[in-house]
């Protein structure tokens, strides 16, 4: 008895420790299904391996090996008709041996039982049996007969990594079927042999054994107090992820950035790309669902990106946190790929299971791909839980900050001041997160077409010439993507963590989606609340230009309002009668000296006119012919704000410069002889009439739309300008200049030319 019931015993404890690696690594998996196949492995490989003990060696293997590709077959049907995986069933096996490891490796926690992820533990279990009985059973060597059992399950921790708690009662349970093998096989078969040997030898045999007994007993208590340390730290620390480092799968750039597509679907409005059966139930009080296709958080300046890190799932996604006081919804609907290629799958937001396709899934974008890519009919079914908030709650909610939102506040370097400051005029008197994204949403929508030939592009020039551009140049106006892009970056920099979304406008009741319902949107994240889409698309087709809500800054920080002219020398005091008697006594008379006073003065304040004639001129001309295009037109501009000024009608410094330019051409209007009319017929009413003398043709004046058409260039495209624009800008300006100073009276005239202030309202050109 005791020959049989020692090998019995330590099969049982060997396919134990393997069963029970199958349990460590179930953690990691949504379901018992696998800790089942990996102990029907154990103890089929273990059973068959005990049973054939008496048999060559030679016979062993092959047995086993075909009693694995049978068990392996019934594991691959088994988990393919649960994961209600399509294809053949040949494609399914091929596709899992060979990939089986990386999509182990690389699937979403809990890990689907699907052919991909439970064929490799499956082997593994087999193999480890296999090897293991015939060492300990066979061989009788049991502490290298359990060694693959204990590699299988360390390699069983190692994957699920510190996606799962600690593992207690089955290493416990694991530590102790090892004891239990390792003690039955302590007590040698042969022991009898020892009785027939002399006292002396027994003694002998006895002394080896205690000396190695002790000798490595040392050697135990020399590994604790060297490495003991050690492992308690390892004990104390997270576990080693090996995801990190397999490579999961990857997309190309139109993927990585779908928000570059926009401008090509915009373009090809009629290609279908989609069929979409109804939504069930269907949804309240819209024709409409809208599908997403890729959630962007990242953005360097140049481009949106998802940056995600996909992970292979099952059909069960993992769920988004419940938000409180939110209703929740589940909806189902069918989707079917027709014109739409690359690896992205839209959905509706928020995906929770996905039948007839497998899937790569972000948790962090909720953006979802099928790695083998897209194909023309395939068709597969989203079940998606749509939470909705109340709405009524965003004027007084807050959004979130720290390091877990860092993400979706970062703002590239290198940005653009114009944006800055348009950013912080919306920020400007809008304290509440939901302000400030309204006064974005609405100064986008009200100032900005839609276009469909709109050049593809949301880097910062891009953005920079989609919000600031002259429209006659093509600036203001864009796609949806422009429209997004601005948004989002236009409210991190407000403090206001964002996001832009890409997918389509899809028939609620079913029907085609075509390269015309696609759209991206921004979001805002809120606390308690969410992510919540803006649109800041036009709400009409006649925008308001930029500029009537936007002044570019100028060159040079604003001056003070002109100062009044200075006052006219006071005549001397009279001198008094003493010091008249004081000076009577010699030298030339009072009348003498006074007289050579005042031609002293005559002749100062004449050279001195003459020295701001010279000034003036010489600053007129370097504001207008030297230096590049852009410092002529800004000279320009300062020669137009300066003759202004010299009228007596200073420009306000919050107008922009078409603004500006309307504020110059209105009638001026002067009290009586205040003001020199071109011609009587121009006169509305005459002085004696009404004492206000008015101009009736404001185009008396010359035009200054080359003026403000450079302006708006340099302000809103640095570099753009070109010295024709430059130069027609200088001579509107003198000639604009030339027509004020003639509507003035003489004496305005005069003092016009010798006025020393425009030498100082604004320095350098």
């Amino acid at each position: 008895m005791v020959r049989w019931v020692r090998p019995a015993v330590v099969a049982l404890a060997l396919a134990g420790m393997i069963a029970l690696s199958g349990v460590a690594l179930g953690r990691i998996f949504a379901g018992p299904l696998v800790a089942e196949l990996v102990a029907g492995a154990a103890v089929g490989s273990v059973g068959i391996g005990a049973a054939t003990r008496r048999l060559p060696s030679a016979t062993v293997a092959p047995l086993s090996v075909a009693a694995l590709a049978a068990y392996g077959i019934l594991a691959l049907w088994i988990s393919a008709q649960r994961a209600d995986a399509g294809g053949t069933f040949a494609h399914i096996a091929g596709d899992s041996l060979v990939n089986g490891i990386p999509r182990l490796l690389t699937a979403m926690i809990p890990v689907e039982p699907t052919p991909d992820t439970v064929i490799v533990p499956v082997i593994a279990a087999w193999l480890a049996g296999l090897a293991g009985t015939e060492i300990a059973v066979r061989a009788g060597r049991v502490l290298f007969g359990i060694t693959p059992a204990v590699v299988l399950y360390v390699a069983a921790l190692y994957v699920v990594g510190p996606n799962a708690g600690a593992a207690g009662w089955p290493t416990l349970t694991f530590a102790g079927l090892a004891v239990a093998a390792l003690a039955v096989s302590a007590r040698p078969a042969d022991a009898g042999a020892l009785r027939e040997v002399s006292a002396r030898t027994r003694a002998a045999v006895r002394g080896r054994a205690l000396a190695g007994a002790a000798a490595g007993l040392v050697v135990v208590l020399g590994l604790v107090v060297a490495v003991g340390p050690w492992i308690g730290a390892k004990v104390a620390a997270q576990p080693v992820d090996p995801r990190q480092y397999v490579q999961p799968p990857q997309v190309d750039s139109l993927d990585e950035s779908p928000l570059n597509r926009i401008s090509g679907w915009a373009l090809s409005p009629d290609q279908q790309l989609l069929t979409v059966g109804p939504v069930t139930p269907p949804p309240p009080k819209t024709r409409t669902v809208r599908l997403r296709l890729a959630v962007m958080p990242d953005y360097d300046g140049v481009t949106w990106k998802v940056g995600a890190t996909y992970r292979n799932a099952g059909r069960v996604l993992p769920q988004e946190p419940r938000l409180a006081g939110a209703d929740v919804s589940e909806v189902r609907e069918s989707i079917t790929v027709q014109g739409l290629t690359g690896r992205l799958l839209p959905v509706v937001p928020t995906p929770d299971a996905v039948q007839g396709a497998r899937v790569a899934f972000d948790q962090a974008t909720g953006t979802l791909i099928r790695p083998e890519g897209l194909t023309a009919a395939l068709r597969y079914t989203v079940t998606s839980v749509v939470q909705t908030p109340d709405l009524n709650e965003l004027p007084g909610a807050s959004t979130p900050s720290g390091p877990s939102v860092a993400r979706y506040l970062a703002v590239a370097p290198n940005l653009p001041d114009e944006i800055r400051r348009l950013a912080d005029q919306m920020e400007d008197g809008n304290g509440a997160p939901y302000d400030r994204a309204s006064a974005i949403e609405d100064f986008l929508s009200s100032h900005y077409r839609k276009v469909a030939d709109a050049p593809s592009g949301h880097a910062y020039p891009n953005l920079q010439f989609f919000l600031f551009g002259p429209r006659g140049q093509g600036g203001q106006r864009g796609t949806s993507e422009q429209f997004a892009a601005s948004f989002a970056l236009l409210a991190r920099l407000d403090g206001l963590p964002s996001r832009v979304v890409v997918g389509f406008d899809a028939p609620a009741a079913g029907g085609e989606v075509t390269a015309a319902d696609a759209i991206a949107w921004p979001e805002v994240l809120f606390d308690d609340l969410g992510w919540v889409a803006f649109d800041p698309m036009p709400k009409s087709n006649d925008p308001r230009p930029v500029e009537e809500d936007f002044t570019p800054k100028p060159s040079t920080p604003p001056t003070d309002p002109s100062t009044p002219p200075a006052s006219a020398p006071t005549a001397s005091a009279p001198v008094a009668p003493s010091a008249r008697a004081a000076a009577g006594g010699g030298g030339p008379s009072g009348v003498a000296v006074a007289s050579g006073a005042s031609g002293s003065v005559v002749v100062l304040i004449l050279a001195g006119a003459g020295v701001i004639v010279l000034l003036r001129r010489s600053l007129r001309r370097r504001r207008l012919f030297e230096g590049p295009p852009d410092a002529r037109i800004e000279g320009a501009w300062a020669e137009f704000t300066d003759a202004l000024r010299l009228a007596g009608r200073p420009v306000p410094p919050h107008l922009a410069a078409t603004e500006a330019a309307s504020y110059a051409a209105t009638p001026v209007q002067s009290r009586r002889g205040g003001l020199r009319r071109a011609a009587p017929s121009a006169v509305a009413a005459s002085p004696e009439e009404g004492g206000i003398a008015t101009l009736e043709h404001p185009d008396s004046l010359p035009p200054l739309d080359e003026l403000v058409a450079g302006v708006n260039t340099v302000g809103f495209a640095p570099g753009a300008a070109d010295s024709g624009q430059a130069e027609r800008a200088g001579q509107q300006v003198v000639a604009y200049a030339s027509a004020l100073r003639e509507q003035m009276p003489w004496w305005r005239r005069v003092w016009w030319s010798v006025r020393p202030g425009p030498l100082r309202w604004r320095r350098g050109r």
